[in-house]
């Protein structure tokens, strides 16, 4: 699926809330239109539970806007760490519902994407993705941004650093390049710089595509099945 950039047409001023805890940064957008009106980050994991409705409260109490006032929820569907999906889905599904309103899921390895575009220009065209999966593996995707958007070119996936397919010409990104076991090949932002300002640009571009699904038809994507290691895994890995 081709995902259009989000100045590539007008769209109507619809006002979205977007917000994605797949990872270790809990990340919040207010948008309005084509615009991003405003976006929070926080250190995320374990307290993005308790954190992320009176963080999208206080945005939209800066913003003048109340619940009513959106037009839909934006929500990074995964890849990412089991609880933070959960409450994510959890969440925009609550509000969906008690709103009446339909949700827009997030492929939260394209915000890496979509970050790392923002930090090079018009220089990133194709991008691989890797990011810190915990117990030794990582998620990892590849995209190509296009004119007309990103055009995913392998869908999310989990594996060893080593298993990491390679394509030439690719510019890197994700916290995953130092698990690697030699250098990216190419043009590489590991850190991101903006996660929530990218979030924003994605749930606009995916209400213009319109991506829309209902509550009941919203899912956290998962890549892994098993979410703990044993002892003795453990212990192995670190021998």
């Amino acid at each position: 699926m081709t995902l259009p950039l989000s100045a590539t047409r007008p769209s109507r001023a619809l006002r979205l809330l977007a917000m994605d805890c797949a990872g270790d940064t809990l990340a919040l957008a207010l948008t309005q239109g084509e615009a991003v009106r405003a976006t929070a980050e926080e250190p995320g994991g374990a307290r993005a539970s308790e954190r992320l409705l009176p963080l999208a409260m206080d945005l939209l109490a800066a913003q003048g806007w109340t619940w009513a006032d959106l037009d839909g929820i934006a929500f990074g569907r995964g890849p990412g760490a089991f609880t933070g999906l959960r409450t994510a889905c959890a969440v925009a599904q609550g509000l969906a519902l008690g709103l009446d309103r339909r949700l827009l899921p997030i492929d939260s390895l394209l915000i890496v994407a979509e970050d790392a575009a923002a930090q090079a220009g018009a220089a990133l065209t194709h991008c691989t993705v890797a990011v810190d999966a915990r117990m030794g593996e990582l998620y990892h995707a590849r995209y190509q941004r296009l004119s007309q958007g990103w055009l995913t070119l392998r869908e999310p996936g989990l594996g060893a650093p080593a298993s990491l397919p390679q394509a030439p010409g690719d510019a890197w990104a994700g916290n995953g390049l130092a698990l690697l076991p030699e250098a990216p090949p190419g043009p590489s932002w590991p850190q991101q710089q903006d996660r929530a300002g990218a979030l924003g640009r994605l749930a606009v571009a995916a209400a213009q595509a319109e991506a829309w699904v209902d509550a009941a038809d919203a899912l956290p994507v998962y890549v892994r099945d098993k979410v703990a290691l044993t002892t003795a895994e453990r212990e192995t890995i670190a021998s």
